[in-house]
């Protein structure tokens, strides 16, 4: 997990701010399975949000906790019970958001 300055985050936060939710934490909570999710989805993306449910078992606090110990995904902002979630593409196709970054 690279650590990002401000002025990073701040960039990283305007561009999430039209975003969509795209994955949602439920009843079924973390489970490995939806944290490679995650990655596989970050990897496409590099930028994306996640919203906890009313309905989850699990605090906004726990999700992130989960999320930065178990997956290279740095966690930008969270927003009552939105998180948004950033992780530099693997393939040079998809590097848009972390091109722009590292210029910062």
């Amino acid at each position: 997990m690279e650590n990002l300055r401000g002025k990073q985050k701040r960039y990283l936060r305007s561009q999430a701010h039209h975003l969509r939710p795209m994955f949602a934490v439920g009843k079924n909570g973390l489970t490995e399975e939806w944290l490679n999710q995650l990655v596989v989805a970050l990897d496409k993306r590099e930028l994306i949000k996640v919203n906890i449910l009313q309905n989850a078992d699990v605090t906004t606090d726990e999700v992130k906790e989960a999320i930065e110990s178990n997956t290279p995904i740095t966690v930008v902002q969270t927003i009552g019970r939105v998180l948004v979630l950033y992780l530099p593409a693997s393939k040079a196709d998809y590097q848009k958001i972390s091109l722009a970054v590292a210029k910062i």
